[in-house]
């Protein structure tokens, strides 16, 4: 999960550099659905569940056995846009927002 989210979201903010990471991670779940036989080749996929926040957001994760077609686990983290220097929250950044907007989903909907 944690490189699907950072991947996502350093895409978002335009740059491979991890020190451009302006969130924290408030909580963090994984649901394991189905066993994985070790060196087993899974998909990981990602993307950020409505409704978007003012300081936060969510992401949904979803890992699957391609060969088998199964769906072998399911995450989420409860993310926090964060200031660093000072040490609290802040609001999405207006250059993320959109984005987040236009990949959202619902989770019910699609299966997450």
């Amino acid at each position: 999960m944690e490189t699907l989210r950072c991947e996502y979201y350093l895409g978002l903010r335009h740059t491979t550099d991890p020190t451009g990471l302006d969130i924290i991670i408030a909580e963090a779940r994984c649901r394991y659905l189905a066993p994985v036989q070790y060196a087993t080749e899974l998909v990981g996929e990602v993307a950020p569940a409505r409704p978007i926040g003012r300081t936060s957001f969510a992401l949904l994760y979803r890992f699957s056995d391609e060969q088998q077609r199964l769906v072998t686990a399911r995450g989420h983290t409860a993310i926090v846009t964060y200031d660093y220097s000072k040490g609290s929250k802040k609001p999405i950044p207006d250059a993320v927002r959109p984005a987040l907007e236009r990949d959202a989903v619902d989770p019910k909907a699609e299966g997450w």
